[in-house]
């Protein structure tokens, strides 16, 4: 079996964060990951080496921009990409686009 794309999300509403989970791993190809904060994702990413990293909403402009480097320094090749709500198939399409594949599973 192929190793599965690793997503990490981070989102400091719990509920949304499961959401957005439940409907990344319906991808059989994907296993998403989530934390609530930068304390917990930078642990994350020196567990495990994730392909992106799906920033949702409630972090604030400044910890997000720790977040980014931080993540960056330890996993210099990880696409980091926001995502602050629409549809499973924006979330989808934005996970597509950072792995630079098309939709087709």
């Amino acid at each position: 079996m192929a190793k599965k794309t690793e997503i990490l999300v981070i989102g400091t509403n719990e509920q949304i964060r499961e959401t957005v989970l439940r409907l990344l791993n319906t991808n059989p190809t994907w296993q998403a990951t989530g934390v609530g904060t930068n304390e917990e994702a930078v642990a994350k990413c020196k567990e495990t080496i994730y392909e992106v990293l799906l920033i949702g909403a409630g972090l604030t402009d400044e910890l997000e921009t720790q977040l980014t480097a931080k993540i960056k320094a330890i996993q210099p090749s990880i696409q980091i990409i926001p995502h602050y709500g629409g549809g499973s198939g924006l979330l989808f399409a934005e996970i597509y686009l950072a792995l630079g594949t098309n939709n087709e599973a």
